[in-house]
Parts: structure tokens; C-alpha cells; sequence
């Protein structure tokens, strides 16, 4: 049983960073352009406004990146510093508990993007087709250095 599931940890992986992704980048969604239930403090920030404008386009851009598995790692980076932030900036100052301070979104985002830091985007992902092209094109290179250094030592040795 552990081998069948050690062979689907990829493809598990994969459907977490795209739920997270698609959750995180509906918040920001929401927040900036008034879509799906639209910003849940009131009206959409101005742009520039520090620091809900940013931490908005932070989820649209960070969610939308880990939703399709492209620069997976940098922007789940980025978007658990900016939960980490939020949580405690926001939520924290009000109580100590999530619960109590309402910031249970901002520290399950901050350590959902905390994880996919270490593991990546799994399988499915964007990082993952061009990792492999990348060294598919690092072997093709090799190959043909290690043929030319033959040709060369076959030029050298020959009468």
C-alpha cells in the first residue's frame, strides 16, 4: 500500500498547489476587481494602496503562478511572506488564537505555501515540462561535447 501511494505523492501534490493556487488567486480576484463575491472589507483598494493593493495583485499574480504550476517555488515564497505578514500585522494584534482573531485563511494559506516551497509543483505542473526540456537540452549538449572530444583524440591518434 505505501508504494501505491508513495507513486500518486506527485499527482497529490499537484492537486493541493492547484486548489491553493485557484482559492489564493480568487481572493485577489475579489479583492481588486469586485468579482466572485467581491472585497470582503467593503470596496476594492485603490491601486497602490499600501498594503491591500499589494498583498491583492500578490494573491492574483502568486495564486494564479502556483494554480498552473509556473515558478512554483518563488511565488509560494512570496505568497506565504505576504500571509505571514498579513496574519501577523492584521489578525494577530487582535487576539492570540486564529480562531479568536479571525486569520485562520492567512496562516493555513501561509503554511499551505510553506510547504509547496520544499515540494514544488508535483506533477502536472508547468516547472515540471520545462525542468525536463531543460535537461533533456543539457544532455543533448553533453553528448555532443563528449563527441567532439572522440573526433578530436581520433584526429590526434590517427597515422
Amino acid at each position: 500500500m505505501t508504494g501505491r501511494l508513495d507513486s500518486a505523492q506527485p499527482y497529490a501534490i499537484a492537486l493541493f498547489r492547484i486548489v491553493v493556487g485557484l482559492l489564493f488567486a480568487c481572493h485577489g480576484a475579489a479583492t481588486l476587481f469586485g468579482v466572485l463575491g467581491g472585497p470582503m472589507g467593503g470596496s476594492a483598494p485603490e491601486i497602490g494602496t499600501w498594503p491591500s493593493w499589494y498583498a491583492a495583485v500578490i494573491q492574483l499574480v502568486c495564486g494564479g503562478l502556483v494554480l498552473i504550476g509556473l515558478a512554483t517555488r518563488p511565488a509560494a515564497l512570496l505568497a506565504s511572506g505576504s500571509m505571514a505578514y498579513a496574519y501577523f500585522k492584521v489578525h494577530q494584534p487582535e487576539a492570540l488564537w486564529p480562531l479568536q482573531n479571525g486569520g485562520e485563511s492567512s496562516a493555513l494559506f501561509c503554511w499551505a505555501f510553506f510547504l509547496l516551497i520544499f515540494t514544488g509543483s508535483g506533477a502536472l505542473g508547468l516547472d515540471r515540462l520545462f525542468s525536463r526540456g531543460a535537461r533533456v537540452r543539457e544532455e543533448v549538449e553533453q553528448s555532443a561535447a563528449r563527441e567532439s572530444v572522440k573526433r578530436e583524440d581520433a584526429v590526434r591518434t590517427a597515422p
